[in-house]
This record gives structure tokens, sequence and C-alpha cells, in this order.
């Protein structure tokens, strides 16, 4: 079961991958936003998880070149540590990307940040994010209304 659905995510991303604008180039990415933990908006994530993951709606963006970018807070539902994120997700490719992290203090700008297909990383909450609010199939939603709209009422869309 588990080695059809690694084929089955491994064929979708390949599928995505050769039908790609070869020619597409990424705009650049502004520096890490700043974000308010009372504003997050939480992700739908499994119930055996020891996280829970929130979006900063304000910090939502989608781009010219189809990336739509935000910041993530991930915090221990015991109480402690708070990690935040600024992401990319390209909706296009089914590939996420990390810009910088932040531990409560200063961003910490990635010296090398990849694309990486987030249903292979282990990126539940980018997975969760992408099919609940900021992917409708392989283009970003409309708009950041409509997608703070699934934040609020996700709705599982069939990949």
């Amino acid at each position: 079961m588990l080695v059809a659905a690694a084929c089955m995510a491994l064929a979708g991303s390949a599928s995505a991958q050769l039908f790609e604008n070869k020619d597409w180039v990424e705009s650049p990415a502004p520096p890490a936003p700043a974000f308010d933990a009372s504003r997050l908006i939480p992700i739908e994530m499994p119930t055996y998880l020891s996280l829970r993951f929130g979006i900063d709606p304000a910090t939502i963006v989608i781009t010219g070149d189809g990336v739509v970018r935000y910041v993530v807070v991930a915090s221990n539902k015991a109480g402690g540590a708070t990690n935040a994120f600024y992401e990319g997700i390209r909706c296009a490719t089914g590939e996420m990307k990390t810009y910088a992290r932040s531990n409560g203090g200063a961003w910490e700008v990635a010296s090398q940040p990849e694309w990486k297909i987030f249903k292979l990383q282990s990126s539940t909450h980018t997975a969760a994010l992408a099919s609940q609010a900021i992917c409708r199939g392989s283009a970003p939603r409309d708009s950041v209304k409509d997608m703070v709209g699934h934040l609020r009422n996700p709705i599982r869309e069939v990949e």
C-alpha cells in the first residue's frame, strides 16, 4: 500500500515536471516579512502530530511567477518552542522552498534555498496548506482572499 502511494506521488511529480515550463524563472524573494502570532489561522493537521501550525494571512503573497510566499509558525502543543518559516509553494510542480527561519529572534536566511517536492520531504504542513488553501490543482487560487477563506474553512480536494 505504501509502495503504491509512493509510486503515485512520484508519477504525479514526474508529470508535473514533464509539463513544467523550462523557461520559468523565480522572481527574487524579498526579505522575510514581519508576522503577528495573534493573527495566525490554524492549518488543519493530523491529530497525532505534536506540533500545531498556523499561517499569518497578512504575509501571504501571490507572485507573478506563480509562487505563493507566506510565513507559517510551528509550536509545540505542550507549550515551549515556537519556530517560524518563510516559505514558498509552487503549485505547478508540487514544490516548496524555505527562504528563512526564526526561533523567536531575528530571521536566519537560508544560505541556498532549493525547491523540493513537499510530498516527498515530510513537509506535512506544506502539503496540508497546499491542498487546503493555497493551490487549486496545479495553480494558485485566484486571490489571497480566496486562500484565507479556504484556510478558515478547509475543504480537502481530490488530487
